[in-house]
């Protein structure tokens, strides 16, 4: 089998809810996305790209139809390269990188692209079909920005709370404090504004539509101004609009392939996709998922936590990071050393991709051998993926 590796990766600027990418349509984000990252290799011819896998949780307006596909066509790409859109939630565009690395470990494609979109701005509202012609009664529009929507009558309520009331509740099994939350969130805020003004992301970001920076950084936040927050989902909770991350648009784009295709890429490696996993557990538990699917994933690669020198951890909400920190038992300080998605912004689809990006160029920047990717999914699952540098640019390991 051969060894699939990541080759290169870009993102959108991730924008606000309602902010400066709400007139753009998911399909061109993609498109966009895709454009930016094959412009990086401009030696690849583009018919011998094997397949795309694109990921998008929403799927109900302007990106429906196979939104990998609509990217690929806008984007101008020869008609004959194919590509698929796959579906797991907040972890789409991260399970689309894991089923591209299968690919071509396989054998069955030599290079892949990957990615996600969502414009939560632009999901639609949707009304149920009615069993009936000419319905008597009101019919309520439902939202599918975010969230359980249409909920069949047979899942258990317990298992269809809001997002917001799953994390409460690990926020009581874990006993993690507001103070632990808001503080979090703050750090995530000054990192994120620190990896800006340092050029972190110049290369790993497009302008899109005059957005040049992630629209939801906050560089001024502070931990009492946090504080004066009220709770969002229960009168004495401890969550608030400052401490999760926020509705967003966006979409990431990685470049994947074997070893053999680089002369073909015309591009040296970044990282080795070492290691996969992932984990289920209860839906109302979800943001623990990523404790288990981690630990597969090290398994898989043959390391564990002492080997790991850069975590890239999808901050959903600050209770979720900080449950899975604490369960990893590491040091916080290698978390998120460039911000998070508290502070950059949590475009469900978009989001694995940004994280694969972010941690191969964290590890060069680091000097580590060795990284995990992680995220948590709603309705209680979670993906991670062990990324190995494969450049110069190693210190140790």
């Amino acid at each position: 089998m051969s060894d699939a590796y990541l080759y290169a990766a870009v993102r959108t600027p991730f924008g606000r809810f309602g902010g400066a990418l709400a007139g753009v349509r998911p399909d061109d984000l993609a498109a966009t996305a895709l454009t930016g990252l094959l412009d990086k290799a401009p030696d690849l011819d583009r018919a011998a790209i094997g397949d795309v896998v694109w990921g998008n949780a929403n799927g109900a307006g302007e990106d429906n139809r196979n939104v990998g596909r609509m990217a690929v066509l806008l984007a101008g790409l020869p008609v004959g390269v194919p590509a698929t859109t796959v579906n797991r939630l907040c972890g789409s565009s991260l399970d689309a990188a894991i089923i591209a690395s299968r690919t071509l470990e396989s054998g069955d494609a030599d290079v892949v692209v990957a990615g996600g979109v969502e414009s939560m701005t632009r999901a639609p509202w949707v009304l149920p079909k009615p069993e009936k012609a000419f319905p008597a009664g009101d019919v309520t529009a439902v939202s599918t920005t975010l969230g359980w929507r249409l909920v069949n009558p047979a899942m258990p309520k317990e298992w269809t709370v809001s997002l917001g009331e799953s994390n409460e509740l690990l926020r009581e099994k874990f006993s993690v404090s507001r103070e632990r939350q808001d503080a979090f969130a703050v750090r995530s805020h000054r990192l994120a504004d620190r990896a800006w003004d340092e050029g972190f992301y110049d290369d790993l970001v497009l302008p899109v539509e005059g957005l040049t920076r992630d629209e939801g950084i906050r560089p001024d936040t502070s931990p009492e101004k946090l504080a004066a927050l009220k709770p969002s989902f229960r009168p004495d909770g401890t969550i608030t609009a400052g401490n999760a991350s926020p509705l967003s648009d966006g979409a990431s784009a990685v470049l994947l392939g074997t070893g053999a295709a680089a002369d073909r890429i015309g591009l040296a490696p970044l990282a080795r996709i070492a290691g996969r996993g992932v984990h289920a557990v209860e839906p109302q538990m979800f943001g623990h998922a990523p404790v288990e699917a981690a630990e597969r994933a090290l398994r898989r690669a043959g390391i564990g936590w002492g080997d790991v020198g850069a975590v890239e951890l999808n901050e959903a909400f600050a209770v979720q990071s900080l449950a899975c920190v604490d369960a990893w038992g590491i040091d916080p300080e290698i978390v998120n050393t460039r911000g998070g998605a508290i502070a950059l912004g949590h475009p469900l689809g978009a989001s694995g991709g940004r994280l694969l990006g972010t941690l191969a160029k964290v590890l060069r920047e680091r000097r580590e051998r060795w990284g995990v990717a992680a995220i948590c999914i709603g309705v209680g699952q979670a993906l991670a993926v062990v990324l190995e540098n494969v450049t110069e640019e190693v210190g140790r390991g």
